[in-house]
Order: C-alpha cells, then structure tokens, then sequence
C-alpha cells in the first residue's frame, strides 16, 4: 500500500509539473498584458518599462527559469492588475469552489445512490426504465445548455431565482444545479449495473430466501460491495466537477476560482492563471488519494496488494 502511495505521489509530482510548464508558455503566446492593462494612448516608453519592470522583455526560457526559482520559495507571483500576491487571490476564491463543488458532488452521490439501487432490484422495470432514460439524459447533457436552459426558466419565465451572487441559499441552487446533474446521472448508471451485479451474487440470493427486508437486502448487502466501482467513477466526477465550476461560476458570477481564471484570461495576469491552475491540480491530486483511502477502506485486497 505504502509502495503504492509514493508511485501515485510521484506520478501526480511529474504531471504537475508538466502543468506547469504548459500553462506557463500557453498563457504567454497570448501576447503582452501591457496591451490590455495600460491604455490605448499609452507611450511606448511606458510599455517597455512595464515589460522591463515584470520581466516580459526576456527571454521566455529566462522567465521560466526565473519563475521556477520563485516556486521553490513558495512565490507564485504578484497580480499584474493590483500588485497583490497571486496565492492570496487564489485562496480567497477557493472556498466558494469547494463548497458549490462539495454540495454538488453531496446531491449526485445521494440521489444516484438511492435511485440506482432501487432501479436494480426489479431491472427492466417501470422504476427502472424511466431512471435510465432520465440518468442518460442527465450524462448526455454539458453543462452550459443546462445553464441556459436554468437561467431562462426559472429566472427568466418565472423568476423564483436568481442569477447572480451568493447571498442566499437560493443563489446557490442554480449553479449547484449545473454541477450536479451530469455527474447525478453518469453516477446512477453505475449504481445501477453495479447493484444488479451486487443483488446476483450468492449472498443476497441468500439473504432474499431467508425472508431479509429488501431495504436491508439493499442497502446492508449489496451496496457496500457495489461500491468499489461507484468510488472510482465518483471520483473522476468530483475532478471535472471542480473544472466545471468555471463555467457555473462565470454564468451565475460566484466569486471562486473559476470565474477568477477566466477574468485573469481575459487580462492576460499570467501569476494569477498559473497559481489558480497549480491550486486546483494540487486540490485534485489530494482528492485522487482520499478516493484511493476510501477504496483500499472497501477492498482489503487493495490494503495488502
């Protein structure tokens, strides 16, 4: 298991780093920030100095060379557009993230959990038909047209909601929306194959003839041994759900990384970009070893292999 650990570690490190490198050179092709963040009269002068002064008249290998020192102090840089560490823009945002994602990745998981196992016990169904058309029209869906489709109804049509800010629970319930019915409905397939295999096996025939409640059949039974694959794919939904939350953040205008990544696009404040990106790939990697806790917490064997 420790072996096990340090390769994960190690290949997280090497990706990492090879984030770093792509998103360095890939900000700078878009060409100098002094074009967006000074004024159109602005005299020559001023933007050389601006580029002399941040260091964007060197070399592009010099730059990268210099920003790697920085990181090694655990420097990532100062905003172009107000002077303020890139770190402290990134960490402020964050949390609201982690929250839209942590209630999302909460919904889909309960929902698909509850939904799937109940289309597993009689497949082929009433049930269970119409919760496979409905999940597979949930996964088919991207995010954006349900956005759109959200923002025109219910705030738009009917306007019980609204479309921007944090203020109160209702301003969460649109771009909650957003991150959870994809996942909700990809997680639900999953559920339901794996339960189906789950009610198949020896132990719950057994456990169904001996005259066991069915919701102990399904949820004492079956569902901990169905897990296993549920944990895998869950947590490749909980990573792109935290991608994803850029375009909820942006659309509904949340204050997390998300929509701070795509104003610092816009505006080319490459410390920003770079710090934004290495803190979700940071947070992504963390959230790869606790789906792999939980899983060897599932499988023994994974404990012992």
């Amino acid at each position: 298991m420790g072996r096990y650990f340090r390769q994960r570690t190690l290949q997280s490190a090497l990706s990492l780093f090879g984030l770093i490198v792509l998103v360095f050179f890939l900000a700078r092709l878009t060409g100098n920030p002094a074009d967006l963040l000074l004024p159109v009269d602005t005299p020559q002068s001023v933007r050389d100095e601006f580029s002399a002064r941040h260091g964007f008249d060197q070399p592009m290998i010099v730059q990268f060379g210099r920003y790697l020192i920085e990181l090694t102090q655990l420097d990532m840089g100062y905003s172009l557009r107000d002077g303020h560490p890139a770190l402290d823009h990134v960490l402020a945002a964050f949390p609201t993230t982690l929250l839209l994602s942590f209630w999302a990745m909460l919904i889909s998981l309960t929902i698909a959990i509850v939904t799937g196992s109940i289309a597993a016990w009689r497949p082929g169904g009433l049930f269970d038909r119409i919760a496979s058309l409905i999940s597979l029209a949930g996964a088919s869906v991207p995010n954006f047209w349900i956005a759109i489709v959200g923002v025109l109804i219910f705030a738009v049509w009917y306007r019980v909601l609204p479309t921007s800010g944090t203020g109160t629970p209702l301003h969460w319930v649109l771009p909650v929306a957003v991150l959870f019915i994809r996942p909700c409905g990809v997680l639900t397939q999953v559920v339901r194959s794996s339960m189906i295999a789950a009610l198949s096996a020896p132990y719950t025939k057994t456990a169904r003839a001996r005259g066991v409640r069915t919701r102990t059949v399904i949820f004492g039974h079956a569902l901990r041994n169905a897990m296993l694959p549920v944990v895998t794919v869950a947590g490749d939904q909980a990573a792109g759900m935290i991608n994803g939350a850029v375009i909820a953040e942006t659309i509904f205008g949340f204050p997390g990384v998300g929509r701070l990544l795509i104003d610092s696009i816009m505006f080319r404040d490459f410390a920003v970009i770079q710090a934004a990106v290495m803190v979700t790939a940071i947070a992504i990697f963390f959230l790869n070893i606790g789906i792999d806790i939980i899983y060897a917490i599932l499988d023994p064997r994974v404990r012992h292999g």
